[in-house]
């Protein structure tokens, strides 16, 4: 369950008109926070964002629906988002035998350095044309 904190900050992005993926951002927040507070660990930088990300769905972050969630359900008709105490517990008890050193800065620099690479030089160069632009705006209404 996310904290009432990280749903006003949710709220507050989506009254400002900020996308959803950066509204998902704060749900992302949360998790490495959590995972830094030695309330459970993660295998890698890229286990917590998609905890984060998975969070954000749950919540009603309008995010595009997870790709391995997408390939099970075309696989098979009845799938159920429901999760059982057991599992859920199950889960926790998991993610809590994990360590912390996956979401420290220099990891969680790395992901996303990869993740960048991966994008491509176009899509980079476009994300930092309209960082610019939004910049411009948010500082001019401040």
């Amino acid at each position: 369950m996310p904290k009432k904190t990280t749903q006003r900050r949710v709220a507050a992005d989506r009254r400002h008109g900020k996308s959803a993926t950066s509204q998902a951002g704060e749900y992302i927040r949360e998790v490495i926070d959590n995972v830094r507070k030695g309330k459970y660990g993660v295998k890698s930088a890229k286990q917590a964002i998609a905890i984060g990300l998975s969070k954000a769905r749950k919540a009603g972050v309008a995010i595009g629906a997870n790709p391995s969630e997408h390939k099970k359900s075309s696989q098979v008709r009845h799938v159920s988002h429901e999760s059982t105490a057991k599992r859920a517990r199950s889960t926790l008890s998991a993610l809590r035998r994990e360590g912390k050193a996956a979401v420290s800065h220099e990891n969680l620099s790395k992901q996303s350095h990869n993740s960048a690479i991966r994008r491509g030089a176009a899509s980079r160069h476009a994300a930092a044309k309209k960082a610019v632009r939004t910049r411009r705006i948010h500082h001019a209404h401040a």
